[in-house]
């Protein structure tokens, strides 16, 4: 397969470097900045696989058709990144990579839903700045179809990908989305802020904040009838016996394990789109189980809170200080 990625932030960079190291035909779709640092200076990664400057080709938009090409923009970005390269995405097979569950339903209607992937990622990765990028831990990439049952191409986009992850096919991408989307549910309190995981949940009030935002999700998602499907090395029961257990308790191990988590400081998906002066993605992570919560006529005081105030940052420039937060949310 000859393969472009369309986004040259954390997780696109990390996908297109290692995929050019294990010797795929890859292609690096960017903003001007990032290409022209990727084409001068090469792409450096640094993190979980060591230091390494690898020669990635990049480039504005796309040139000719690829047979794979890798949505790994912000789902708020998708539409610009298809208007731009539209003209050579007839034939290709789509892939999406974003947080949330709204990516497929948005590339849905610009391509026929057999050329249409979906993935998980489960690895992590910041972006330090234009061509250079931190893979802060290891992860699965999870594979599958979001309309369609899983194929044969599935199983060889996941073995090409292979090549450079650790890749799983799923059956129910869909469920494992809906799961996914509370791993990601502690970035909104990074962006608040604007400290790294590390400084953020060495606090225990945050972590306590971030276990009530969570139990507030899971019971909206439950009356929604949604169901959670377990991934690989990440069962549901995790979050399910998070949002369960006795606040405490739970907040212990939220401080335990995103403390830990990475040597590297990591700033999550929200927190790095605002300090690179771009909206966030926070509309898809809590805003998405606010939104359902609408639908349902249901409250969502505590996960509306959280995506209005992120906006406020987004707009103002300004982060809260944990004082600020913790008597925002009365935690």
């Amino acid at each position: 397969m000859n393969i472009a990625v369309i986004g040259a932030g954390a997780i696109g960079g990390v996908v297109a470097a290692c995929l050019k190291k294990a010797g795929e035909d890859i292609v690096l779709v960017g903003r001007p900045e990032q290409v022209d640092a990727v084409n001068r200076e090469g792409l450096t990664m640094h993190g979980a696989r060591g230091r390494e400057t690898i020669r990635v080709p990049a480039m504005a938009k796309l040139d000719k058709p690829y047979d794979l090409v890798i949505f790994a923009v912000k789902t708020q970005d998708i539409e610009e990144a298809f208007e731009l390269n539209s003209e050579f995405l007839e034939t290709s097979l789509i892939l999406t990579s974003q947080n949330g569950v709204q990516a497929d339903n948005l590339l849905s209607s610009h391509f026929d839903k057999i050329r249409q992937l979906s993935s998980i990622v489960m690895f992590g990765a910041t972006y330090v700045k234009p061509g250079e990028i931190t893979f802060n831990f290891e992860g699965d990439w999870i594979i599958g179809r979001p309309f369609t049952p899983v194929d044969p191409t599935t199983h060889k986009v996941a073995e090409v990908l292979g090549k450079a992850f650790k890749t799983v096919v799923s059956t129910d991408i869909t469920g494992q989305k809906y799961l996914k989307l509370f791993v990601n549910f502690n970035n909104c309190i990074p962006a608040l802020i604007g400290k790294s995981m590390q400084e953020v949940f060495a606090d225990m009030g945050l972590c306590r904040l971030s276990v009530m935002l969570l139990k507030e999700g899971v019971d909206i998602i439950q009356a929604a009838k949604i169901e959670l499907t377990s991934m690989p090395d990440f069962p549901r029961e995790r979050i399910l016996g998070l949002a369960n257990m006795p606040l405490e308790q739970a907040a212990g191990i939220i401080h335990k394990t995103l403390t830990g988590l990475s040597k590297e400081p990591l700033y999550g998906s929200i927190l790095q789109s605002i300090l690179r002066g771009k909206d966030s993605e926070i509309d898809f992570i809590n805003g998405e189980v606010a939104q359902i919560a609408g639908h349902l006529k249901l409250p969502a005081l505590l996960n509306r809170k959280a995506v209005d105030m992120v906006h406020e940052v987004e707009r103002s420039g300004k982060f809260f200080t944990v004082d600020d937060v913790k008597k925002a949310f009365n935690s």
